[in-house]
C-alpha cells in the first residue's frame, strides 16, 4: 500500500483549500491511481509561521501499479494543474502532496527520499494515517502511528482538529 498526505493553505483559481485537495484527488483517479480510504480533514497552524494561514491535511491510501518514480511523476504533475508554484520553504501553498510510504519501499538519494523523512514528526500526517490503517507501521522505525503520535510534544497533539468532512468523490 502506498499512503500519501495532500495539504492545501491556500485558495485558488479552483476554489477554497478543500476544492484543491478534492480536485487532487480526482486528478489521482484520472492518472489510475486506486484509491482506497481518504481520512476526514484535519486543521493545524502553518509551521514554523504560525501568522500564514492554517494547514487542511489528509491522508489517502492508495495503490498504484508502477514504481515510484512514475508516482512521483504523477504527483509533481498533478500539483502543477492545480496551480503550485515554487515558493520558499515552508510558505503558504495552494497545494502539496507528499508521498509519505510507498509499499514500505526504503530510498534515500538527493531526488527521492522513501519514507518521508519527517512522517514521524508530523501531526497532520499521523493522524490521518492512525484513522484510515491503524495497524500501518513505520517502515525504519518499525513502530505504528499510534506509538508515534504519543512521542508527539504535547504542544503537537492538541492544535490538531479533526473536521466532520470529507473529500466529495467517489471510491
Amino acid at each position: 500500500m502506498i499512503h500519501i498526505n495532500i495539504g492545501s493553505n491556500l485558495e485558488s483559481i479552483h476554489g477554497s483549500k478543500i476544492d484543491n485537495i478534492s480536485i487532487a484527488i480526482n486528478l489521482l483517479q484520472e492518472a489510475k491511481v486506486r484509491i482506497i480510504k481518504i481520512s476526514n480533514f484535519y486543521e493545524t497552524p502553518s509551521y514554523p509561521n504560525t501568522n500564514f494561514p492554517k494547514f487542511l491535511n489528509i491522508g489517502v491510501l492508495v495503490n498504484f501499479e508502477k514504481d515510484y518514480t512514475e508516482f512521483f511523476r504523477i504527483t509533481n504533475l498533478i500539483e502543477k494543474k492545480i496551480g503550485r508554484i515554487k515558493t520558499p520553504k515552508n510558505h503558504p501553498r495552494i497545494i502539496d502532496i507528499d508521498i509519505i510510504d510507498f509499499k514500505g519501499f526504503i530510498k534515500n538519494t538527493k531526488k527521492f527520499i522513501l519514507p518521508h523523512p519527517k512522517t514521524h514528526l508530523r501531526n497532520f500526517v499521523l493522524y490521518p494515517i492512525y484513522q484510515i490503517d491503524p495497524k500501518w507501521s513505520h517502515p525504519i522505525l518499525k513502530k505504528n502511528a499510534a506509538f508515534l503520535i504519543n512521542k508527539l510534544s504535547q504542544k503537537s497533539r492538541i492544535e490538531i482538529t479533526r473536521l466532520k468532512k470529507n473529500v466529495n468523490i467517489q471510491i
